[in-house]
């Protein structure tokens, strides 16, 4: 039996990695002989340098940064075996996960340590930067991230605004005369998970502010701020970005990325599945399984589950999700070609206790499963 498990991580719980390692242990307590190609995975979040680089070969490169809180840190990005691709996981600069939940202030978390890896990636001669933009603790428009790069954001006094969302409206003039234009010799692609628009009800502040440590009025600041912003990018690069899909992303990073970078968007699993082959390893299968800590309405948009369950399901192949928690209204991901979703949480427990077990039930979990098609796959 041939088996592909391709899961995304468990947020603050189980890296891909581990979460795939667990799945197999169970598949294998029922299926000793079973075939089995791990392949941990990332929509564009936490985890996808791991991934990328665990998944083709590379290095990871550290360098000294600013985290969100302008506090010195070491972070990692990858350089793979070519020498000239860059893979750059926003969250290792500018993450939530570098942050206590005290600390979570998106009027002053700031980008700028995204940047100054993308910065380190040119100096070492970098002609393809892959930048993954989830998971960020920021609402700063992506500006933190641009500052790095030698553009200055200089209020009506020509004094440089502080970092932060909170600042934006003091912007005044962008001054690219410093800007470091050897990124615009290179590919820029960005893994991005979803599709939110800059501004408005539906954009970086309104939709993920909150996750972020923002209150409703720190919310409603921050997406003025943000349209101020975007006024200020279309009257300095003619360029109006404030609708544009996947713009709001990581607290509007995707609209500096667009604007000031000439990245490309895409969805972080449909680069993974470039990058990793998952179309070759996948219409081989008998049988795939994916998973990540929770599924619900989000995972329709663009997340690891729906990508491998569409990709699947063009070959025919069976794909069951393991998940830590099940959400309302998730019929629709039948129709993507999952056959089943089950959840790891096998009896009443709270929050602390299920993530302390999760390796042990991830286990259990598969091997219940596996036990339940084993008389058929035998007969």
């Amino acid at each position: 039996m041939n088996i592909v498990i391709v899961p995304d991580s468990f947020k603050e719980c189980l890296s891909a990695k581990d979460v795939a390692a667990n799945i197999s242990i169970g598949i294998l307590e029922v299926f000793p002989k079973a075939k089995i190609i791990e392949i941990p995975i990332s929509d564009g979040g936490e985890g996808m340098l791991e991934a990328i680089t665990s998944g083709i070969g590379g290095k990871l490169v550290s360098v000294e940064v600013m985290d969100p809180l302008m506090r010195k840190i070491k972070a990692q990005y990858g350089i793979l075996e070519d020498n000239k691709t860059a893979v750059i996981e926003m969250a290792k600069a500018s993450g939530l996960e570098l942050l206590k939940e005290e600390e979570k202030k998106p009027l002053v978390t700031s980008t700028y340590g995204t940047g100054q890896l993308i910065k380190d990636a040119l100096d070492k001669g970098c002609a393809k930067i892959i930048v993954g933009i989830g998971g960020s603790a920021t609402n700063d428009g992506g500006v933190g991230m641009v500052k790095a790069l030698g553009v200055k954001f200089l209020n009506s006094k020509g004094e440089k605004i502080k970092e932060g969302g909170g600042s934006l409206n003091e912007l005044s003039t962008i001054d690219m005369s410093n800007f470091d234009e050897r990124i615009l010799e290179c590919e820029v692609v960005v893994a991005c998970d979803v599709s939110n628009p800059l501004t408005g009800l539906n954009g970086a502040s309104f939709v993920y502010g909150s996750q972020k440590g923002g209150d409703k009025n720190d919310l409603e600041v921050l997406d003025k701020n943000l349209v101020h912003y975007a006024n200020r990018i279309e009257s300095t690069l003619g360029l109006d970005i404030s609708t544009i899909p996947g713009a709001g992303a990581a607290g509007g990073t995707g609209a500096a990325l667009l604007a000031f970078l000439k990245g490309k968007l895409i969805t972080g699993i449909d680069l993974m599945v470039e990058i990793l082959h998952l179309n070759e390893h996948i219409k081989t299968a008998d049988l795939v399984i994916t998973g990540e800590g929770k599924i619900d309405r989000q995972t329709l948009n663009g997340k690891t589950i729906s990508g491998i369950a569409k990709l699947a399901k063009r070959h025919t192949v069976p794909v069951i999700v393991i998940t830590g928690k099940i959400d309302d209204d998730i019929e629709e991901v039948y129709t993507m070609g999952v056959c089943a979703v089950h959840s790891i949480v096998n009896k009443p427990m709270e929050l602390s206790e299920a993530i302390l077990k999760a390796p042990r039930l991830i286990q259990e979990c598969t091997k219940n499963i596996m036990g339940t098609i084993a008389p058929f796959i035998a007969n």
